[in-house]
């Protein structure tokens, strides 16, 4: 019992840093993301836009990067982390590369949502002669919405699970500080 009110304090803290991670990263993913899968919506073939070379730099970047493992990702990132965040290691360092990270799982899962809007209603708001982006925004993602929230539902729980690997940046988080862990370890001998 002595050992858990000792830890309470780098729970807590831990928690906090939890938290700030997953919120920084989910509305740096969320927005990244979603203009990535509306952009891969919209240029596609038959889409509202299409265009075979930004839909194929597109699709190249989310094909990619998406399938990369986390802990490899962030040993990748760590050069563009330090030019926009000025450090590598850190909360919010980890915070961006989990951003990073889950912009192009979120980006697929927009498109995939998107995608999946009858073309009827599609047709019906082109034949009423609404222009691409009036569809998109009164058609597609209105139609598409439920389906998204439950996929950024997903993409909030395997944020958590990231944030406990940005720990091995030193991101902290749910992962233990090393002064928590090295303290822990000698007042058990």
């Amino acid at each position: 019992m002595e050992r858990l009110i000792e830890l309470g304090p780098e729970f807590w803290k831990a928690a906090v840093e939890t938290l700030y991670m997953t919120a920084f990263a989910l509305v740096m993913a969320g927005i990244l993301g979603t203009l990535i899968g509306v952009g891969l919506y919209v240029t596609r073939r038959g889409g509202l836009l299409p265009s075979r070379v930004a839909n194929g730099i597109l699709e190249l970047l989310v094909n990619f990067f998406r399938p990369i493992p986390f802990v490899i990702f962030i040993a990748v990132a760590m050069p563009l982390t330090r030019a926009v965040i000025g450090i590598a290691i850190g909360t919010t360092a980890g915070a961006f590369a989990i951003g990073l990270a889950a912009s192009f799982a979120i980006a697929r899962i927009v498109e995939q949502h998107l995608v999946s809007v009858p073309p009827g209603v599609i047709e019906a708001a082109r034949a009423m002669g609404a222009g691409p982006w009036r569809i998109l925004f009164t058609v597609a993602i209105p139609e598409s919405l439920g389906p998204l929230i439950l996929g950024y539902t997903f993409i909030v729980v395997a944020l958590i699970d990231m944030t406990a690997m940005a720990g091995l940046i030193g991101g902290e988080g749910s992962a233990p500080s090393r002064r928590s862990t090295a303290s822990a370890s000698s007042s058990r001998w």
